[in-house]
């Protein structure tokens, strides 16, 4: 049975009191699905102060799902002053700030005034999964696909072939970009008028904390977008032509390592330089030093997302791994393949909710006081089915329910369809991504359940490293300040 060792990284993050009132300091950031969460590290990479709050996703229509902009920005200022104050240090006193966030979450606002159009439309949302099924079944993307294999064939360009294997999601921006495009007036009208802004959370709050004078995003950031082109490294011409999203509207494209300019001093009281955006799993990729080809990455939050490094070339799968970009630093540019699922920590905080249990910690027990489920099995399908399914209508369930069944039974269940997803994606992965897993490590708050760990592991027969800290997508910013 596969073992499930808890390693202490080098370089990874111990708790530390400041060393001196003159040290110098560096924020970390990272605006996740369900919590904002804000470290203060010092030169040595020790956590010396923290603050986290929940984020809370409106639900206004079936399938939808956004979030308040307004209320993330009062969230993401008050954990950076919270932390800051639990350091014990004074806000001149930081010297770099790199914010990790949420990946294809997005948002459009006026380019003149600021102000947005909507909410953030989240990467769990599905208003635009009727123009997903439209645009995949569409005759139009069989002759892409077609001709792509053919230019393929005769080129034998890695493009070709991940341009013939393309689909749409709903995760992906593009869609839900071109359905907000075509149902909101106001944004029509602001692209007429060329006052129209688009961003991903990265870009928004680098927009907000600059007072408007930076609009950009990074490598990483855009390569999950669907709009990009991982093999050319820029915004996909083909793609916005065909969904007709004006370029304009798309902010430049940096290195994840870059000068994202400066925090306007009203904000914080002093400025504070960007030094790192970052998408979060290639963040967790990161901290969790999956730096060669082969090292892949399982983060169990609130999704699930399994990740393997490619190396410098990016791969594209039959079965639902995108090629994504992981960060470029300098001349470095690293590619993942990615592929995940989309209910891991929504079903246990739903199961939470209905009154199963009262702490998340209690699951693993509760799971381990059963010898089997008892043949009840749940699917946590509430965003849909990803890869290898990729059916974005399946539905939620449990089956096998009994007489006998209990809560014990149905929480035990939930924990082992994590597992059982986690199976799938590494197996789509190793028969579609021909690259030997030479290590896998694992984080996010699921990862502390050992139950759900040691399932994993024995499943797909492989040894899961698990590090201390499981928080991994706040430190890409001591790349630059350290």
């Amino acid at each position: 049975m596969s073992g499930l060792p808890t390693v202490p990284e080098q370089g990874r993050p111990e708790q530390s009191a400041p060393d001196s009132r003159r040290a110098r300091f560096v924020l970390g950031l990272d605006v996740g699905s369900s919590v904002i969460r804000c470290h203060v590290y010092d030169r040595a990479a020790r956590i010396c102060g923290s603050s986290v709050q929940k984020v809370e996703s409106l639900y206004p229509q079936t399938g939808w799902v956004e979030i308040d902009p307004d209320v993330l920005w009062l969230q993401f200022v008050a954990v950076v002053k919270e932390s800051v104050k639990a350091a014990g240090i004074e806000m001149n006193q930081i010297v770099g700030l790199g914010i990790s966030t949420q990946r294809a979450t997005f948002i459009t606002w006026n380019k003149k005034t600021g102000n947005h159009f909507h909410n953030f439309i989240s990467w769990q949302d599905l208003r635009a999964i009727e123009l997903v099924k439209s645009w995949n079944s569409s005759l139009l993307m069989k002759l892409i696909h077609s001709s792509c294999r053919v230019l393929h064939f005769f080129t034998r360009s890695k493009r070709f072939l991940a341009a013939s294997l393309f689909t749409f999601t709903t995760q992906h921006v593009s869609l839900r970009l071109a359905w907000i495009l075509q149902n909101l007036t106001e944004v029509q009208k602001a692209i007429e008028e060329d006052n129209c802004c688009f961003g991903t959370v990265d870009t928004w709050l680098l927009h907000k904390l600059t007072k408007g004078s930076e609009f950009a995003t990074d490598f990483s950031n855009a390569s999950t977008t669907g709009l990009f082109d991982p093999y050319e490294m820029c915004w996909s011409k083909f793609i916005t032509s065909l969904l007709s999203i004006p370029l304009s509207l798309l902010p430049p494209v940096r290195d994840t390592s870059y000068n994202f300019g400066s925090v306007d001093e009203e904000v914080f009281g002093v400025p504070i330089p960007i030094v790192a955006l970052v998408a979060d799993q290639q963040s967790a990729m990161f901290g969790e030093c999956c730096f060669q080809t082969g090292d892949v990455k399982l983060t169990m939050g609130t999704g699930t997302f399994l990740d393997i490094n490619t190396g410098s070339n990016p791969q594209q799968s039959v079965g639902g791994f995108y090629p994504l970009i992981g960060w470029k630093i300098g001349q470095e540019v690293v590619c993942l393949a990615e592929s995940n699922a989309g209910d891991t920590g929504t079903a246990i905080e739903w199961a939470q909710h209905l009154d199963l249990f009262t702490d998340a910690a209690e699951t693993e027990k509760m799971a381990r006081s059963l010898e089997d489920s008892e043949g009840v099995y749940f699917v946590p399908s509430f965003s849909g089915l990803q890869a290898p399914l990729n059916d974005p209508c399946a539905c939620a369930s449990f089956m096998g329910l009994k007489p006998s069944t209990t809560k014990y039974h149905l929480v035990r269940a939930i924990l082992e369809s994590i597992a059982f997803r986690n199976k799938q994606l590494f197996e789509v992965m190793q028969k579609e991504i021909h690259i030997p897993v030479r290590k896998i490590r694992a984080d996010g708050g699921v990862c502390k359940n050992s139950f759900v760990m040691q399932m994993t592991s024995d499943l797909i027969n492989e040894t899961i490293d698990r590090p201390v800290h499981v928080d991994m997508s706040c430190g890409f910013g001591l790349t630059r300040r350290n």
